[in-house]
This record gives C-alpha cells, sequence and structure tokens, in this order.
C-alpha cells in the first residue's frame, strides 16, 4: 500500500505568521513535563544538527576505499527520512503556529512524534490565542519536509515519544533523572540489508521495532538479548555526521524506518517511488 502523503503546512513560507506567544511554550513545556518528569522536564533542546563526540552507530562508521570526496548532499539526506511523518500544529492558511523559545528571542516551530502531544500543543494554542480557537489544527509533515525547510534556515524544536526516551536511556544505563539529548534512533548490525547493488541499514524511531526485526533474526535471538544488538543514538548527531560524511563511507546508506513499519516493507516502498 502506498503511504499516505502529510499535507504540508508550509505552502506559504514567505508569509508564515510569527506568532510570539512569550509564554505559549513554557505553558506547553509544563503541561507535558508532568507526562515526561521522568526524562528532563522540559523540551529536548532546538534540534540545531551537532557533531557528536564518536559515531553511534559503529557499523557505518567505518569508511570505504574510495576517490570520491564529495559529501552527501542535503538531498541524499532528506531522502533517507522520507515517509516518516511528526506532528504540528497549523493555522486555517496552512501556516505553522510558531512559539517563542524561553528568552523569546525567536520563534520556532514545534514538531511532535506522537500525535497526542501536538493535540495537547494545539489545546494551549486555543488557550492562548482566541482567534486561532476555530482555525488551528493537527497536521503532519513528513521529516524531510523538515530536514529541507532546516536548510533553509528554519528553526526548529522536536518534541520526542517519552516512551522511546525512556527505552533509549535503559539501554544507555543512563539515569532516568539525567534526561535524554536530543530524539533517540535505534541501530543494529544483524539487520543492514544488501539488495541488488545497493546496502541499506535501517535506522528506527521506536525499539519495539527494531525487536520486532532482530526477533526474525536467528543470529540475534541465540545466547544474547535482544537488546544487546542493539546501538542507540540521537537522530540530530546522527544527520549531523551524514552531513559531513563524504560518498561511500557507509553513512549514506542509512535509511530511516518509519514507526510501525518493517524495513523489508519501506524498502520496497521507497524503491517502488
Amino acid at each position: 500500500m502506498e503511504p499516505s502523503k502529510p499535507s504540508n503546512p508550509l505552502l506559504s513560507l514567505s508569509t508564515v505568521i510569527h506568532q510570539h506567544c512569550l509564554r505559549l511554550g513554557a505553558e506547553f513545556s509544563a503541561r507535558v513535563s508532568d507526562t515526561t518528569r521522568f526524562l528532563a522536564g522540559n523540551f529536548p533542546p532546538p534540534s540545531r544538527l551537532r557533531l557528536a563526540p564518536s559515531p553511534p552507530f559503529a557499523s557505518v562508521s567505518q569508511p570505504k576505499q574510495t576517490v570520491n570526496t564529495a559529501n552527501l548532499s542535503s538531498e541524499h539526506v532528506a531522502k533517507a527520512l522520507a515517509g516518516t511523518a511528526v506532528y504540528t500544529v497549523s493555522n486555517s492558511d496552512n501556516e505553522f503556529v510558531l512559539i517563542s523559545d524561553p528568552n523569546g528571542a525567536k520563534s520556532i516551530g514545534l514538531l511532535c512524534f506522537r500525535q497526542e502531544d501536538a493535540e495537547a500543543f494545539l489545546a494551549q494554542v486555543r488557550l492562548r490565542r482566541r482567534e486561532l480557537r476555530s482555525q488551528a489544527k493537527v497536521v503532519p509533515i513528513t521529516l524531510d519536509q523538515v530536514y529541507m525547510l532546516k536548510v533553509e534556515g528554519i528553526a526548529f524544536r522536536f518534541l520526542p515519544d517519552p516512551v522511546q526516551i525512556k527505552n533509549a536511556l535503559e539501554l544507555k544505563a543512563a539515569d532516568v533523572r539525567s534526561g535524554f539529548d536530543g530524539v533517540p534512533v535505534f541501530q543494529s548490525d544483524q539487520l543492514i540489508v544488501k539488495k541488488k547493488s545497493k546496502r541499506y541499514c535501517p535506522v528506527y524511531f521506536q525499539k519495539e521495532d527494531i525487536e520486532k526485526e532482530l526477533s526474525k533474526v536467528s543470529r540475534a535471538s541465540r545466547g544474547r538479548s535482544l537488546s544487546q544488538h542493539i546501538m542507540v543514538g540521537s537522530l540530530e548527531d546522527v544527520l549531523k555526521k551524514m552531513e559531513i560524511s563524504e560518498k561511500n563511507s557507509g553513512w549514506e546508506d542509512l535509511i530511516f524506518i518509519p514507526p510501525g513499519k518493517s524495513h523489508s516493507q519501506h524498502i520496497q516502498e521507497i524503491t517502488k517511488a
């Protein structure tokens, strides 16, 4: 089945309204902190891509011999993100409803990995902005669209799934009170796929999805628990590594698997597209 394409709430980028709700961000942060108190309390940091001190995924960090030193293009990185939707709030003209950062210096778009968190954001928008009570709505937007807008200088803040934050901290054996910096993603050497002349390294947004895939691989089910085959990193760090990596380095093989899908299903869909 061909995945539905989320509507794009940024059809009028030149006229994006800057709803400077100076208190909206803080109020919404306080609201969601009740359900994410075990993380770090407030929103994760803005999704500025930054270089990890070490590659989060060892399996794709080994460079291949090549004479081509060109870096991966923004289009290539965006293509690897295709198919995964996040949720935000827009007005009747399909323009982002923006919030201000804590010091009010700039406005940002809030992108939620769970639709229910976007619905909570919508409730706060309707409470604080009377003129948007009947116009604001939750809309999906794909991560490849988000990435290309980030390249153009649009600022975003991600609100990850708190369940996956907890899963990531458990895999890292970290104190849940210390929080997790960024959007957690999961990968395993056991799931690298070679199809014809193409190599795919699936990256998952949900630990449950990668565990389901690993349970099908006989090597992973012998001796050690599934979690010992899983590496965890942040989406921001992985994207940054992709951006600065050369072609044929292995990082161009990454493909992000939408929640709830198998890598075989997603690879089949994107190759057909």
